[in-house]
């Protein structure tokens, strides 16, 4: 196994290949083609399946090696775009910042093939112009199949693409599904804390909400009341299960977080002027002059790297496309391994990665 490094093939190829040699990630991040969106000129290509249901099948199946090549307490960042049925020519369109102009005449004839004159296409319950949902269909689709999902985060796009649509919105968001191997996992919020809004709490767990101009009058406890552990003890015969838990799987100090996701403050995280991240993340669409597609933006892939990795681990992308996780992943001092269908891609990856990073082992 070479790290550091992009397989050429078909992505469900390549990591039985790297499974069968005893090769485990900490880390997946990618952003998997989506339905009926682009033509990309490869055999064997997935995303221009006959059917939706076609393509979650497909899709469960490459999430199925994921997780069988991830490490028990690794997670998976995924990406999803959604689009509308109908004619690929109009209601069609999926949303990740490419014009109905990149479709390709075999996709539209595709298209044409599904759609049956009634307004409707094979898959049954979808019509012309229906939101499809593919990224929940996903999402619960891969939950069915074993992975725990653990949160959904709102990519907020600033820069969407322009719409002539006049009977909805103009879309300017997609999806990034959180999920994980099993239910104690790999995650370090801390890495990712971002400023708190207006400033520092006076407990310095960074709500955001500030001071009080004038304090508070505060619920104070009655005159005689025993507070102590062993009071609740006697009252309540054992410490809640909760509480229990979260003692048990606290990091300690020199421990990488295998055993649970509570960490103790780090001198290099400052609690008073920051908060915990929220799900919705701003990110505006990012273009790269080697690709004729909008790209994974950096900004949008560095915060899964330094959540769901620790400096030295593995970070895999089973589609790499122009090789953005691969270059984030460098950056940040990480080895990775990915796998791409397209020869013509293998080249940009090469050219984004040609400057070496500094990867930082754990003691």
């Amino acid at each position: 196994m070479k790290l550091d490094h992009c397989y050429q093939g078909d992505c469900r190829d390549v990591m039985r290949s790297l499974i069968a040699d005893g090769v485990r990630v900490q880390c997946i991040v990618t952003s998997p083609p989506y339905w009926g969106l682009r033509d990309y000129g490869v055999s064997g290509q997935l995303g221009l399946e006959p059917t939706l249901r076609e393509f979650l099948c497909n899709m469960v199946e490459v999430f199925d090696l994921c997780r069988e090549l991830l490490a028990d307490d690794g997670t998976l960042w995924l990406n999803m775009g959604d689009s509308y049925a109908g004619s690929w020519g109009s209601q069609g369109r999926a949303y990740s910042g490419v014009a109905v102009s990149a479709l390709s005449a075999r996709q539209v004839a595709a298209s044409q093939r599904k759609n049956s004159g009634t307004g409707k296409i094979r898959d049954e319950g979808i019509k012309a112009k229906d939101l499809m949902g593919q990224p929940w269909r996903l999402a619960f689709a891969l939950q069915d199949a074993g992975w725990w999902l653990r949160q959904d985060i709102i990519w907020n796009k600033p820069n969407p693409m322009p719409e002539s649509v006049r009977d909805r919105c103009t879309k300017a968001h997609e999806y990034l599904f959180l999920m994980a191997k099993s239910d104690r996992y790999l995650c370090d919020m801390e890495a990712i804390r971002e400023p708190a809004t207006y400033g520092a709490t006076p407990t310095g767990v960074g709500f955001g909400h500030g001071f009080d101009s004038e304090p508070k009058a505060r619920v104070r406890t009655p005159a005689g009341w025993d507070t102590s552990a062993s009071a609740h003890r006697e009252l309540t015969g054992r410490y809640s299960k909760r509480n229990s838990f979260a003692r048990e799987t606290k990091y300690s100090a020199g421990e990488h977080g295998q055993k649970g996701q509570h960490r103790p403050d780090r001198e290099d995280v400052d609690y008073s002027e920051t908060r915990n991240k929220r799900s919705v993340w701003t990110i505006a669409t990012q273009s790269y002059s080697g690709a004729h597609f909008a790209t994974f933006p950096e900004a949008l892939v560095e915060p899964c790297i330094l959540a769901g990795s620790r400096p030295g681990d593995i970070v895999f992308d089973p589609f790499m496309g122009s090789g953005t996780v691969a270059s984030v992943a460098q950056r940040l001092g990480r080895r990775w391994l990915g796998a791409e269908l397209n020869p013509e891609y293998i080249a940009l990856q090469a050219e984004r990665t040609r400057q070496p990073g500094l990867v930082l082992e754990v003691a």
